[in-house]
């Protein structure tokens, strides 16, 4: 099928999508990618076209996210689509169901487990048969988890001829915040969860995204505890439930490299030492941004100062059976969810374009383009993976 089109950035009037396209209208200035905007307003896609700098023949393209003939349409017309319209338990099933049916390659930033479930199930053997690679959670969720863990495990072969069969995810730094569609995400899958008991069941399975397989018991990492191998206390991580299903399945998807008896969990850091740091630990353990009654409504979001004054770093704690260790270390130079994770997603779309082929189905970045991706997020997108 011929396409007119490199890709499609659909939600770009949205908060994130927004800063999907600008990013691409200012690092690909004068490259020969092919891509359009869309979304459901004309208006509004020509107001963010223009006030982003993107060239006046950018093409714009209407859809409805419940209009499945003119997504159809839409995907048929691009090599690769980028979504930012969630939460997608609610917005994503028929884009997906689009991709799929036309071949076409998909990225976006999910961070819901239950709808990702719900997704390998019913499209994971289609993507197969029409070659669409569907590439879920490329943001903050979950890059800089599944290629630490995936660079760590690599450096581990390397030095000790075998996987390391435990690895600690330890967030040591970050600054930043989260908008209305990050929100809005969390509390439709709060939603599921409460009016279905197998959705909450699904939540705390950490092999949720591997179906047919289920690995050893995993550290829970809900309570605040003292880890030697930081040398202070760590406190529960919110985003942890998505993460480490999202690492168990790229382990999964890519033939056990971590070995079958992988175990995985992921904690932060607290600041300050012995009763301080557990005080600070327990703190940080009763907070939850998502219980809150009202947050940032939809569109809305950090600042550009704030965007540009963020930052992240997690250490990737590989554990040998014989004492020894190995630690990789990821920063990011953008707050984590919106600077940085625009940049994630939309190298994530490139890199499918010109890096790598692979075959279709339902993935995670680690599993079908892990070594490319990651070069390509340290020469562009201000990310570094340094091992130790």
């Amino acid at each position: 099928m011929a396409r007119e089109l490199d890709l499609i950035v659909y939600g770009a009037t949205g908060f994130t999508g927004r800063l999907v396209a600008e990013y691409l209208a200012q690092a690909y200035a004068g490259d020969a990618l092919k891509w359009a905007m869309a979304g459901r307003s004309l208006a509004k896609l020509e107001q963010v076209r223009d006030a982003i700098g993107a060239p006046g023949d950018t093409p714009l393209i209407t859809a409805n996210a419940d209009d499945p003939a003119a997504l159809r349409a839409m995907t048929a017309r691009a090599r690769v689509v980028i979504s930012t319209v969630g939460p997608y338990q609610l917005y994503g099933n028929d884009l997906v169901a689009a991709c799929v049916e036309t071949g076409t390659a998909y990225v976006d930033l999910c961070g819901e487990p239950n709808w990702m479930h719900d997704v390998i199930a019913a499209h994971h053997a289609a993507a197969q048969a029409s070659g669409a690679r569907i590439v879920l959670s490329c943001g903050f969720d979950s890059i800089p988890f599944d290629l630490g863990v995936w660079t760590v495990e690599q450096a581990a072969r390397a030095k000790f001829g075998k996987p390391a069969p435990r690895v600690k995810g330890r967030v040591r730094k970050m600054q930043g915040t989260f908008s209305g569609g990050t929100f809005a995400s969390g509390k439709a899958t709060a939603a599921a969860a409460a009016k279905n008991p197998a959705v909450l069941k699904l939540l705390l399975d950490p092999f949720a995204l591997t179906p047919g397989f289920e690995g050893p018991g995993q550290p829970l990492g809900i309570v605040p505890e003292y880890d030697a191998a930081v040398g202070g206390w760590v406190a529960p991580f919110v985003m942890a439930t998505i993460n480490t299903k999202n690492v168990h399945r790229t382990n999964f998807l890519a033939g056990h490299p971590y070995g079958a008896d992988f175990r995985y969990d992921e904690m932060m850091v607290a600041p300050g030492l012995g009763e301080m740091g557990k005080a600070a630990a327990e703190a940080i353990a009763k907070m939850n941004p998502m219980n809150a009654d009202k947050g940032p409504a939809p569109g809305e979001g950090p600042s550009k100062e704030e965007r540009e004054n963020g930052f992240y770093e997690i250490d990737f704690i590989a554990e040998m059976p014989s004492g020894e260790t190995l630690t990789c270390t990821v920063t990011g130079d953008r707050d984590p969810g919106y600077g940085s994770t625009s940049r994630m997603i939309a190298e994530s779309a490139l890199c499918l374009l010109r890096d790598v082929a692979g075959s279709g189905g339902v993935w995670t970045p680690g599993a079908l383009m892990a070594d490319p991706l990651r070069a390509r997020l340290e020469a562009k997108a201000g990310l570094t993976f340094a091992v130790r």
